[in-house]
């Protein structure tokens, strides 16, 4: 398992777009990804899930993920979320 914490910078937060970027990402990881906010964990792969916590500008989230490819997934993912969705 491997995790990092990052602050959502995005003026949004992670709503519709920034999270239908997030999920389509995770999903190209085999490793199973969550996305956690104020002790709330849901699958990072599902955006419903993903949406449900609400995550709004300056929200402290840690992103986990356990799998084969654990440690890329969420170093990429982090650094999505740090780039402010910017491709």
């Amino acid at each position: 398992m491997f995790y990092s914490e990052v602050t959502v910078t995005n003026i949004v937060g992670v709503q519709s777009r920034p999270a239908t970027q997030f999920v389509n990402k995770a999903n190209d990881y085999s490793s199973s990804v969550w996305i956690e906010r104020s002790e709330r964990r849901v699958n990072g792969k599902n955006l419903v899930s993903v949406l449900s916590l609400e995550i709004k500008k300056n929200d402290i989230i840690r992103i986990i993920a356990d799998g084969d490819d654990e440690q890329q997934a969420v170093e990429e993912l982090a650094n999505m979320v740090r780039s402010e969705f910017v491709a």
